[in-house]
């Protein structure tokens, strides 16, 4: 069997907020857009948005009515500059939840947060 990471999808509370977050605050492109449906290019993997009652009405998937507290994975984006993006998107109001730091292994790291809380790492390539 030959699996490979195509897509993932958000689940999000106002699909407008998070479509400005994603597309004016870190500068994806959107790629398809289908009703509150949303897909943003980001390389090899689609990252993709879509309304929590949206993806109630269509699927079997239980989901909650609002983010829930604690977190479970994170989304990663790489950049030649961790920090400038940081910049930015601290100029933006958005929730910085860990500094640009360097890791052992010689990678800077930074955490975010989008609108609904989902936890964004902002990354260096691997060398």
């Amino acid at each position: 069997m030959n699996l490979s990471m195509k897509y993932i999808i958000l689940y999000v509370s106002d699909s407008q907020r998070s479509i400005h977050f994603y597309q004016h605050i870190l500068g994806l492109p959107i790629r398809a857009e289908h009703g509150t449906y949303v897909e943003f290019d980001t390389g090899s993997t689609i990252l993709a948005l879509n309304t929590r009652e949206s993806v109630k009405e269509m699927t079997p998937l239980e989901i909650p009515e609002t983010p829930v507290s604690s977190q479970t994975f994170e989304i990663g984006f790489v950049t030649e500059n961790v920090e400038a993006v940081i910049k930015k998107v601290r100029e933006h109001g958005v929730t910085i939840i860990g500094e640009p730091k360097v890791k052992p292994w010689g990678q800077t790291v930074a955490y975010i947060a989008d609108p609904d809380g989902h936890y964004i790492e902002i990354c260096s390539p691997m060398e």
